[in-house]
């Protein structure tokens, strides 16, 4: 018997699995992680413990678990949060925490001179993606300037998954779909570095090597061996973002296909017939040579449900915290009582690109219940999907199939608001393990063990949520666009 083994690093916790060849979980671990913010719009983790650290324990987990002999794991694959910063020296150290992605919002000032420089018409020309919070080529030029130390003694930049290929195998190696983030250092027409665009960023020849996600990047060195305990000279694959490997997983692949992720920010992906450039949305070249992709995330969603569980319900066991919320909103109606929320606790993402935003609960009064609270927080998430989703359908980029993934796809209430609210009806696959099942099915993608019409057999639809019309939640979303418009002087003087 042979078997893929899959592992993926998301923004709070590691998940791993193993499966055989026609799919089957033969076993799985996990383990969890914080994400550190050392001051207001920064997000780091730890590449050491958080990364690597994390990876160790749960392959070596894995494989105690299964019994499975090393040499019987034919590949291995990762994916991670991203797109991450991270300069390591010339060993591949890393020299600080792991910048993370679009929450982290330390380089607002870069974003705006290289916007203002370069200009936003050539950047969405050349980069496919206006700069934001998630561009990573600001964020190099920030280390540039505000840890100078750090930038001379830097060897490489690496992403969260380079990092573990890099510690897997000892090669410096990029996905193309990852690297589509490092704007405005990525040439989206010619797939390859530039830095005419910016020369005082960063020397291309400290930027890993460029591969597609199903090519092999290398093999398990024995340092590598010791610490995982997997065989020296398995396969392991270039890997990719996490969100990219959570679509795989699912079946993402034809054009139309979107995925709709429910993990600590919502992400979605598109799998778009042709390139789609417009400043609210980033593109980015799909997993394969010739193929496109089209993406959105929201900076708060998941991250806000456990903010809420943590600071206002002290009082329920954190284990059984989530379904108690979820029944105490169930008694609340479609509009929460006439509360409203906007979910902008960390800014914003997609479309509005607003970093100042601040996130409210507006309508407050002493009839409210937890339970009302609760409702507003899960449909102020829903509405800023919907910003979204509208964004996509003004682009002609409505999804033609809409698959949703993530561990939140266990909250029905938010499952079934979202669909409400979107007016689009969502796919739940049977296995909803996420990104690393994902990796595990790359994993034999690269060692042609599968094709990519297989996913539908490892992974077959178990239902459909319909959508439902309601008027509260019309209402409410043109109120939603409405308190944002008018909010956003209040939130920039609170800056």
């Amino acid at each position: 018997m042979s078997y893929t083994l899959g592992i993926d690093i998301g923004t709070y916790e590691t998940k791993g699995v193993l499966v055989d060849h026609d799919g089957r979980v033969v076993a799985q671990a996990a383990r969890g992680h914080k994400m550190l913010v050392p001051q207001a719009g920064w997000a780091e983790h730890q590449p050491e413990e958080d990364w690597w650290g994390d990876f160790v324990f749960v392959c070596r987990a894995i494989l105690k678990e299964s019994g499975v002999a090393a040499a019987q794991i034919k590949a291995v694959a990762c994916s991670a949060v991203g797109p991450c910063m991270l300069p390591v020296d010339s060993s591949g150290r890393p020299l600080m925490n792991g910048v993370l992605y679009g929450v982290d919002g330390r380089a607002a000032a870069e974003v705006q001179e290289l916007t203002d420089r370069i200009g936003a018409e050539t950047i969405i020309a050349r980069c496919g993606n206006a700069l934001t919070s998630q561009s990573v080529g600001p964020k190099i030029l920030w280390l540039k300037r505000h840890r100078p130390k750090i930038y001379a003694k830097t060897a490489h930049i690496l992403t969260s998954t380079s990092f573990l290929v890099q510690r897997l195998t000892g090669e410096v190696v990029i996905d193309h779909y990852t690297a589509a983030n490092f704007s405005p250092l990525y040439d989206v027409a010619t797939q390859r570095w530039v830095d005419d665009l910016a020369d005082d960023i960063l020397p291309l020849d400290k930027l890993p090597r460029l591969l597609w996600s199903d090519e092999i990047a290398g093999h398990i060195t024995t340092a590598a061996a010791e610490e995982t305990g997997l065989a020296v000279g398995t396969p392991v694959t270039a890997g990719t973002i996490d969100a990219a490997a959570e679509a795989f997983s699912v079946g993402v692949d034809q054009p139309g296909d979107m995925m709709m992720m429910y993990g600590s920010t919502i992400f979605i992906i598109l799998r778009a017939a042709n390139p789609v450039s417009d400043p609210r949305i980033w593109y980015a070249p799909w997993l394969f040579a010739g193929e496109h992709a089209s993406m959105a995330g929201l900076a708060t969603s998941g991250t806000l449900t456990h903010w809420f569980r943590d600071h206002m319900a002290r009082d329920l066991d954190a284990a059984e915290a989530f379904p108690a919320l979820a029944e105490e909103a169930a008694s609340s109606p479609p509009g929460a009582n006439g509360l409203l929320l906007l979910p902008y606790f960390s800014g914003e993402r997609t479309p509005i690109h607003d970093m100042d935003a601040k996130g409210a609960l507006f309508g407050l009064n002493l009839t409210h219940t937890r339970g009302d609270m609760y409702r507003a927080l899960i449909e102020g998430i829903a509405y800023g999907t919907r910003h979204v989703t509208d964004t996509f359908a003004e682009l002609g980029q409505e999804p033609t199939r809409l698959l949703a993934v993530g561990g939140g796809t266990k909250n029905r209430l938010w499952l079934q608001a979202t669909s409400d609210i979107t007016g689009i009806d969502q796919v739940v696959c049977d296995k909803t393990i996420g990104a690393s099942y994902g990796d595990a099915f790359m994993a034999a993608l690269a060692i042609g063990a599968v094709t990519r019409e297989d996913i539908a057999g490892w992974n077959p639809v178990s239902e459909v949520i319909e959508a439902r019309t309601g008027a509260a939640y019309e209402k409410n979303f043109a109120l939603f666009r409405r308190l944002y418009e008018q909010t956003k002087d209040i939130a920039a003087a609170l800056t």
